[in-house]
């Protein structure tokens, strides 16, 4: 016999209300939550409904604090946070609205200091091994190509 609970819609909204008082969410996180929870398509489409006209569930503010939080906490360069923000199927639109969540100055700065941390760790004393190194790097942590060289060619 399958143990799983069986939600009616306002108990699925109610639980529901909370994951998105927690945290923000993104549509996707919220419909896969609502499919594990094995609710119907019609029930789905009524709570995520009633969660966007209650500002449970917004995705511009989801993907302003994605980019904000991915940026100051793990310092993401913008392509990683795109990146992210894609995989959660948010708007073209949304996306480059949170970008602009992040100040170009504080942006550089984070760069600067990445790749000089970075730098000091790097033990290999063959100086081409050592850029392919800081590039490979940050490159991974989503920064934009022209701005990783640009600042190995000024450190090293």
């Amino acid at each position: 016999m399958n143990s799983k609970k069986i939600y009616t819609i306002e108990e699925a909204t109610r639980k529901l209300e909370a994951y998105c008082a927690y945290q923000d969410r993104c549509h996707k996180e919220v419909i896969s939550k609502l499919q594990s929870m094995q609710m119907i398509p019609l029930a789905i489409d009524t709570i995520v409904t009633y969660l966007i006209q209650n500002n449970f569930l917004n995705e511009e503010r989801y993907a302003k604090s994605f980019a904000r939080g991915k940026f100051n906490i793990k310092r993401w360069g913008r392509r990683r946070i795109v990146q992210e923000l894609k995989q959660r199927d948010i708007s073209k639109f949304n996306i480059e609205t949170a970008l602009k969540e992040i100040p170009e100055d504080e942006y550089l700065l984070t760069l600067h200091e990445l790749a000089e941390k970075k730098l000091q760790l790097i033990s290999d004393h063959n100086i081409l091994k050592k850029k392919k190194k800081l590039a490979d790097y940050l490159l991974y942590r989503g920064w934009e190509t022209h701005l990783v060289y640009e600042k190995i060619n000024e450190l090293i």
